[in-house]
């Protein structure tokens, strides 16, 4: 029976996220601290209390998110063995963090600078997202092509993350993706729902930013991966450095593969599925991706690590 760690992305973060793993876990207040000084800010007091509409910017979103993944791992690798990475978008980096790929300064130096050339692109360019429920990858992907004029950025849009079958995110240009909404309707969603975020990300939007992002990932100090890494962009896994800084490159502009790389876990053995971070979002995907049978959780407080390491040390003294 094997088991991945995997790490959610943006829209999971919560005001008080991490605040009790500060209070009762010496690494965890280390870790804050480190972070509050490579980000110039209180990153900790921010995430503890706020406010949720600074919480939300993505230039905030994504070290906030990254750091509460990266601690849980850090809490949590020594009592339960895990056997595959896989991260949702920026979630990508909590499962690099996982698998040994990138230090904890590097991964959160990267995320730090992706969070604000992203919020830069999405002031240059504005676009959003929006959930597309009830509708099959092929429809989607082709009701896109229909409404997307090649090398019009403001008449754009693409499908930017397969979340589980029958839920797609798209994501373009934002007054255009708005004016489409009714055509999904038509064409048979069940469901499309504006997501709150800051730009079209996964989309030739962020093209902009992509360049400044490579050069970063390409001079940081990457390493072969301990244990499979599912990537985004290519829902198989990888383990050299070299193809991971591709992926991940390729990852800002390119569709989440998040669906089919959970199938490709679950087709390669794997049983369990720990969520680690904030929120149940990805448990849920997962439940609507594999059989039942599968073993789904999560560990986001520090009530969920205790309960971890209490079940790891009687497991040991059997």
């Amino acid at each position: 029976m094997a088991t991945a760690f995997v790490f959610s992305g943006q829209g999971s973060q919560y005001v008080g996220m991490m605040r009790d793993l500060h209070a009762e876990f010496a690494e965890a207040a280390n870790m804050l601290a480190e972070a509050d000084s490579i980000m110039g800010m209180s990153l900790s007091s921010l995430c503890f209390d706020g406010p949720a509409e600074m919480l939300k910017e993505t230039r905030y979103t994504q070290p906030a998110l990254f750091v509460h993944e990266a601690i849980l791992v850090t809490l949590l690798r020594d009592h339960i063995p895990f056997h595959a990475t896989a991260g949702h978008s920026l979630g990508e980096y909590s499962a690099l963090f996982a698998a040994g790929v990138i230090d904890f300064a590097t991964g959160l130096r990267l995320v730090k600078l992706r969070g604000e050339l992203m919020f830069r692109a999405g002031e240059q360019y504005p676009g959003t997202m929006a959930a597309v429920v009830g509708l099959d990858d092929h429809t989607v992907q082709e009701l896109c092509k229909r409404f997307t004029e090649d090398g019009n950025l403001e008449k754009t849009i693409v499908a930017a993350n397969f979340n589980s079958p029958g839920q797609v995110v798209i994501s373009g240009s934002a007054d255009y993706l708005r004016s489409k909404i009714p055509d999904f309707k038509a064409a048979g969603a069940k469901m499309v729902k504006e997501l709150p975020v800051s730009g079209a990300f996964h989309s030739p939007l962020l093209q902009s930013a992509q360049h400044e992002l490579e050069q970063a990932i390409y001079t940081a100090t990457f390493v072969d991966a301990q244990v499979d890494v599912y990537a985004n962009a290519l829902a198989a896994p990888v383990r050299r450095a070299d193809d991971i800084r591709s992926a991940l490159v390729r990852q800002l502009t390119a569709p989440v593969l998040w669906t089919h790389s959970v199938q490709a876990m679950y087709a390669a053995g794997i049983t369990t599925f720990y969520e680690l971070g904030p929120g149940n979002v990805l448990q849920g995907l997962i439940k609507r991706t594999v059989p039942a049978t599968v073993t789904i959780a999560g560990f986001d407080t520090a009530a969920h690590v205790h309960a971890a390491v209490s079940s790891s040390s009687a497991y040991n003294k059997q």
